[in-house]
């Protein structure tokens, strides 16, 4: 399938009627085309046609999708090699840091992504036909995207020229057109797609290390129909290592039901409130930002309120339950991140204390089966589940379902990934006792996602990590071998940290510091982890925004972060999670000292917070650990030290030496 609107080679470009060509883009935008929107067009069709005929080879593009993105590139040019991707601000008079930011997420979208344009430069260019004439200034990097160039209605030959000097060798143009897009969403672009009525398929990779995001699709679609075929009730568990697409999964199967099969009412529930916030702002501002393109308008409180049913709090379902006995309206919920729904001590203290239910006395997985457990013909959840998750107290982990269906729900059935007795999942021994209590139980392969799509730069960073938060320095290094060009380096300067962080992010790529949330002796380093962040504007807001993740200034926690992603992260370590001769030992921080802890789920819940942390960044991650102060008994040296020379070990780099090598 072409993504292009309109191509041809820059000969026959150059000969065909203008009207032609404009009469190709707008049949194929296929929507009612804006007067603004074809004067543009009109503008760039005889521009490019004047300029292009300067060339007797190459090969345009117009309007190339950027599906990830839910975009198109106004232009792009295969030419001796170099792969121009061009931005036009018609009538401007100004090249603006968005433009920039726009033409070079473009380019790096076909870096990352597209098959085809992996080995070749690739150039951005931003075309603001009334601006000033702009010498170009080449600036070249180490995965051969360059820092965008200008040119105005004058200047695009010789700005394309002086970048030929890095031409290569020649590029197929329909071989181009057809080698493979696989793109890794983030869970907010890929939120944004899927409420915009578009595919999953058109935003997820492809490839066969991939390819089981669209088989544990068809598996819960299977489960799905044969729960409503035979009237019966059925809970399905998917895992996933860290990235992998369980949420996304979740968003897809959800969205998909919804709008094929009405009578389902399925919805997409999540108690992560982080990752809710975040996903309904996203969702309204996107909306309200269409409406604005489409000059239309849109209320930002009706754009909420629609986004809200799109996605929902887990506890809200849950509260509204609590006021009639009768079935819900859904027979299809997808539970994000079950692992952490509260066990029955935590459910029970809060329902009789909070909501008055005096009576209550169940965990929440138990809760929420039974209401589902109303319907008198059938039933399905979908459990969403991440491999050593759990990070607080009262989440009754995978243990709270499966005990709950033994114990309350044994004629239901119950489909799990072949993967869910691992360690990180789930203790053998009990898993396989509950599991002899259930009446129809079935292991489904296809219902476990092994392959991290978030860290798009290696598929070993869940590896990685895991190594090192089991203090297996031998596996740990194993891993790192296969990282590629997935940085994972270490710095003891706090500022050395954020300098790789804003050097190392183009475009519109988001950087951010994270701590975890008992990482109280950071303070000396500016890091105040008990002022909690607003998530939606530190996740969402734009560079200049001091509220927003790019400013470095407040860390997101665990709780925060947990769902969500970036693409540079500066994972900030404290003493609560320190290595010694025995390995990790975990401490909390209670008035003026650390006290160590033992209790086996706390020491559970610290390595697992420290496990979100190290695996929250598409693209890298910088590790600052304090060189602490021999004055300060809370902030030993000795606290830190092995703590770093234990990284190094795994096969984290020093910074200073990854600089010097340079």
């Amino acid at each position: 399938m072409n993504r292009a609107y309109f191509d041809c080679s820059f000969r026959d470009f150059c000969a065909v009627d203008p009207e032609a060509v404009l009469g190709r883009l707008v049949k194929a935008h296929g929507h009612a085309t804006e007067h603004l929107q074809r004067g543009a067009w009109e503008v760039e069709i005889a521009h490019l046609q004047s300029s292009l005929k300067q060339w007797t080879t190459g090969h345009v593009f117009l309007e190339l999708s950027i599906p990830r993105m839910g975009k198109r590139a106004d232009a792009v040019l295969l030419l001796e090699g170099v792969i121009f991707v061009l931005e036009y601000k018609v009538g401007e008079s100004n090249y603006t840091a968005s433009a920039a930011a726009q033409a070079l997420d473009y380019a790096l979208d076909l870096k990352n992504f597209h098959a085809g344009s992996r080995e070749a430069p690739i150039v951005p260019i931003v075309v603001a036909t009334r601006a000033q004439r702009e010498e170009p200034r080449l600036v070249y990097s180490e995965d051969a995207v360059f820092a965008p160039l200008y040119a105005n209605s004058e200047s695009l030959v010789d700005v394309i020229e002086a970048a030929l000097e890095y031409k290569s060798a020649s590029i197929n143009a329909e071989a181009w057109r057809e080698s493979g897009y696989e793109p890794t969403p983030t869970i907010v672009e890929a939120a944004r797609t899927l409420y915009a009525g578009h595919s999953v398929a058109e935003i997820s990779r492809s490839d066969a290390g991939a390819i089981n995001l669209s088989r544990t699709a068809a598996a819960i679609d299977a489960l799905i129909d044969e729960a409503k075929a035979e009237r019966k009730k059925i809970v399905c568990f998917v895992t996933g290592v860290p990235g992998s697409g369980k949420t996304l999964a979740g968003l897809n199967v959800a969205t998909r039901r919804h709008r094929a099969h009405e009578d389902e009412h399925a919805v997409f529930l999540s108690g992560n409130d982080p990752l809710v916030t975040v996903l309904r702002e996203a969702l309204a501002r996107d909306d309200v930002e269409r409406a604005r393109v489409a000059e239309a308008k849109v209320k930002k409180d009706d754009a909420k309120r629609r986004a809200n049913s799109f996605i929902q709090n887990v506890r809200h379902f849950r509260d509204d339950a609590l006021t009639s006995r009768s079935a819900p309206a859904e027979h299809v919920v997808v539970f994000d991140e079950a692992q952490r729904a509260w066990d029955q001590a935590m459910a029970t203290k809060f329902m009789q204390e909070k909501r008055g239910q005096a009576g209550f006395n169940m965990s929440e997985p138990q809760f929420l089966l039974s209401v589902m457990d109303r319907h008198t013909d059938w039933a399905v959840v979908v459990c969403l589940v991440g491999g050593g998750q759990e990070i607080n107290t009262g989440e009754a982990g995978l243990m709270g379902w499966f005990d709950a269906l033994w114990k309350h729900f044994p004629g239901w059935t119950v489909a799990y990934s072949d993967r869910i007795s691992g360690a990180e999942y789930f203790d053998g021994d009990e898993f396989h006792e509950l599991v002899e209590g259930l009446r129809d139980s079935r292991r489904a392969p296809d219902l476990h996602l092994g392959v991290s799509l978030r860290s798009f730069r290696s598929e070993s960073v869940a590896a990685f990590v895991s190594g090192i938060v089991r203090a297996d320095a031998r596996e740990a290094r194993r891993q790192a071998v296969e990282l590629g060009q997935y940085p994972f380096v270490l710095t003891r300067d706090i500022d050395q940290a954020r300098r790789w962080l804003r050097e190392k992010a183009r475009g519109s790529e988001r950087f951010g510091l994270v701590a975890s949330s008992g990482a109280v002796r950071l303070k000396p380093s500016g890091l105040h982890v008990k002022t909690r962040i607003k998530a939606a504007e530190w996740f969402l807001n734009p560079s200049d925004d001091v509220r927003s993740s790019f400013a470095l200034e407040d860390a997101a926690t665990e709780f925060d972060i947990q769902g969500l992603e970036l693409d540079w992260v500066g994972v900030c370590w404290d003493a609560n999670f320190r290595y010694g001769k025995s390995g990790w030992s975990c401490f909390s921080f209670v008035g003026t000292k650390w006290n160590k802890v033992h209790r086996v789920e706390k020491v559970r819940y610290l390595t697992n917070a420290y496990r979100v942390l190290l695996t929250r960044a598409r693209q890298g991650v910088v590790i600052y650990v304090p060189r602490g102060d021999a004055s300060d008994a809370t902030r030993l040296p000795e606290f830190y030290d092995k703590t770093a020379e234990f990284l190094i070990d795994c096969g984290v780099e020093p910074l200073d030496q990854v600089l010097t090598d340079i």
